[in-house]
């Protein structure tokens, strides 16, 4: 019964996403950029470990309903996906990693993403299944790592300095396969 109500709101949600939010670029946060400050702060309190993972793994695909958008592998093809815009993210895409702090992650979860048919789930999930989903949502990337972006401060931000591009190979016109790929809106 609350999977029904929570597709039904999803789908009604998605009826009121306003025009502009298709044109959106997929490397865009979904955080307010007045909440992005925050956002970015947060740090998970879990340890990374296959337990967490797991639990993650319950709840994504339990009372979280995750796969219902994103799919039961992450690909953001879930079956109530076909009419989203703009579509759910795609957690298998190398560069949805590599642009977002795992407190981005969580803030979206938890209050969800304006002009977006994500919606908040901080009343029915605790901050703790939050993280562990986010664990099982990293798990998706499978050959392109963690990715996660590292905080302001670090050395290396995560291949976002401008050059070190993790792994990214610059092309004969000395653009960077990043750079191309932000260009070209990643899909």
């Amino acid at each position: 019964m609350q999977k029904k109500i929570l597709i039904l709101l999803v789908a009604v949600v998605s009826l009121g996403t306003p025009a502009l939010a298709a044109d959106r670029h997929i490397m865009q946060p979904r955080v307010p950029v007045d909440k992005l400050p925050e956002a970015r702060g947060l740090k998970s309190p879990l340890a990374n470990s296959p337990q967490v993972i797991e639990q993650g793994k319950t709840v994504y695909h339990g009372k979280g309903t995750c796969f219902t958008c994103h799919g039961p592998d992450g690909d953001g093809n879930g079956p109530g996906a076909a009419k989203l815009n703009p579509s759910p993210r795609n957690f298998q895409h190398h560069g949805f990693w590599r642009h977002r702090t795992e407190g981005e992650l969580f803030w979206v979860i938890k209050h969800g993403s304006p002009g977006t048919a994500m919606i908040g789930f901080g009343s029915v999930l605790s901050d703790e299944d939050i993280w562990a989903v986010i664990q099982y949502e990293r798990t998706f990337a499978r050959q392109h790592g963690p990715g996660m972006r590292r905080q302001k401060g670090n050395s290396e931000a995560a291949g976002l300095d401008g050059k070190k591009r993790m792994g990214h190979r610059t092309g004969r016109d000395g653009e960077s396969g990043m750079d191309k790929c932000e260009r070209d809106a990643c899909e």
